[in-house]
């Protein structure tokens, strides 16, 4: 599988605690790829690695072939946007300029904002639907008007790659899908997108392609239909279920089993009865 950002046997650390040995993983050209797995078990990490915001300890990534760490920062920037987790909102800063941050990676020397710039702006805050809330302050909006905003900015940066880390977290389910369905029409407008969700529904309905990991190793990777099984959901998650299709999308759906049934019972009211 080809892709313009891939890493290569990576080891990623946080100073003494490894997270990921030996790690390969590509990104397919095109595609929304969505990472899952139990919590600490390397997501984010990897991420983080992809995105040149976390240096491997050995390893490689490379970015359109050339190792990620040979670009200058802003031409990294112009190749990749990346949303971390939780972004801290500057005091006292407009949403439009807030958004045009995303701009920084363009400006130059003698090439300050430009009518290109703005016209990147507009069309990120059309497209977040935050063009009505451009003289407000990020501070006071809500988390979901937030959160468009944050994919505003990284819009602006006008990259073919968006690396979007845990983005529906905190949001209720309503903005949840909100910020999804902005990235799938991104993606279908050609973007190259990858996200960080745990969500496991989330994940098959949106994904083109899963990466599952666990204990900081890619256990699976391949389309939701492909990888998303009754087995792999128990080995990884430890929660015995059902896999059936989405009534709405045909995806796969995952249902958990009942609390017997994860509990290893044999019914609800197992257990003893007399004392």
């Amino acid at each position: 599988m080809d892709g313009r950002l891939q890493g290569q046997r990576l080891t990623l650390a946080y100073e003494e605690r490894t997270v990921a040995a030996d790690l390969d993983v590509t990104i397919a050209d095109g595609s929304f790829t969505v990472i899952v797995g139990p919590n600490a078990c390397g997501k984010s990490t990897l991420l983080k690695a992809l995105a040149r915001v976390l240096r491997p300890v050995t390893g490689t990534v490379l970015l359109d072939g050339a190792g990620i760490t040979t670009y200058h920062s802003k031409e990294v920037a112009r190749r990749l946007g990346m949303l971390p987790q939780q972004p801290v909102v500057p005091n006292s800063i407009v949403v439009e300029d807030l958004v045009a941050r995303g701009r920084y990676a363009h400006q130059r020397m003698l090439r300050q904002w430009s009518a290109a710039d703005e016209e990147a702006v507009t069309e990120a805050m059309r497209l977040t639907e935050v063009s009505e809330l451009a003289d407000r302050f990020a501070e006071e909006l809500s988390g979901g008007q937030r959160q468009r905003v944050w994919l505003a900015m990284v819009l602006a940066q006008q990259t073919g790659i968006l690396l979007l880390d845990e983005p529906t977290t905190f949001l209720d389910l309503a903005h949840q899908f909100d910020v999804l369905d902005i990235c799938a029409d991104l993606h279908d407008q050609g973007r190259t997108i990858v996200a960080v969700l745990h969500d496991l529904n989330h994940a098959c309905r949106y994904a083109t392609d899963l990466i599952v990991m666990k204990a900081g190793a890619v256990v699976a990777q391949g389309p939701p239909g492909d990888v998303m099984t009754p087995a792999l959901v128990e080995d990884v998650f430890g929660v015995p279920c059902r896999v059936i299709p989405d009534p709405e999308t045909g995806t796969p759906m995952i249902v958990p089993g009942d609390r017997a049934r994860r509990r290893g019972l044999s019914s609800p009211l197992s257990g003893s009865a007399s004392a």
